[in-house]
């Protein structure tokens, strides 16, 4: 079995594989008051049940989880970890892009992406911030755009608005909604997807006909609203770990 892990700002995801197949997901919080012993109870119950483990990929975009969850790994797995940053050789070239703040999610998004698809590439991960990461016709990562998440858009609006509720994300059963529950849900689901049809047709103004991955957990809700062809690849993230550990490793 090898893990991969997305430490993102509101889960854990952990992805085992057993060769090509995806045997698992599972999900913890993202708890920053969680210690290093605290992480490997909470990993060590989470993967009861997983077998043997080779070794361990992750990237994370919580710079305070990282250290804590992959010590935890490898106390609990006594396997190398592959932490992936911004000095893991993992082929994909940077060209100007500054990467000193870069979301490694995005680069390994990249990479397994680009192990399927020929570029120019766009890929939209939707989780707590929907990013774009656009790969030139060259291979070269190009940068893109970081955007309010679904989740994170509809809790600002409920948090903000006396008289918006909070609501839960579910596809939508219309266009137009008929009271406030279902006007926020259509807004953020139908917003996102016009976010996603103006940008793609901005870029290939630029580049040219490219093709267009979604990815991450809220990506399922936008996809059936897009009026742009696209790729649909849920676990590109952990795919892309995989494929960095066998070049690290194997």
């Amino acid at each position: 079995m090898l893990l991969t892990v997305d430490i993102g700002n509101t889960t854990v995801a952990v992805a085992g594989f057993a060769g090509e197949r995806l045997a698992f997901l599972r999900r913890l919080p993202s708890d920053r008051d969680l210690d290093g012993p605290g992480w490997q109870t909470a990993l060590g119950e989470l993967l009861a049940g997983a077998g043997s483990v080779r070794g361990s990929a992750l990237a994370s975009v919580v710079p305070d989880l990282t250290g804590r969850v992959a010590d935890a790994l490898s106390a609990l797995t006594g396997k190398p970890v592959l932490t992936v940053d911004k000095n893991t050789p993992t082929g994909l070239p940077l060209g100007h892009y500054d990467a000193k703040n870069l979301g490694m999610d995005r680069v390994v998004d990249c990479v397994a992406a680009l192990s399927r698809y020929a570029p120019p590439l766009a890929v939209f991960d939707m989780g707590t911030a929907t990013t774009l990461s656009v790969v030139g016709a060259d291979g070269m990562f190009q940068g893109g755009m970081i955007l309010p998440g679904l989740s994170l858009s509809v809790n600002a609006l409920s948090a903000r608005a006396a008289q918006l509720p909070p609501i839960t994300l579910s596809p939508p059963e219309g266009l137009i909604g008929t009271n406030t529950e279902t006007c926020m849900r259509y807004g953020a689901l139908y917003g996102a997807a016009g976010a996603i049809e103006g940008i793609v047709a901005r870029l290939e103004e630029q580049l040219g006909p490219l093709t267009v991955i979604l990815t991450g957990g809220n990506s399922a809700y936008v996809r059936p609203l897009l009026r742009v062809p696209t790729a649909w690849e849920p676990n590109l993230t952990f795919l892309g770990l995989r494929q960095l550990w066998l070049k690290q490793y194997s």
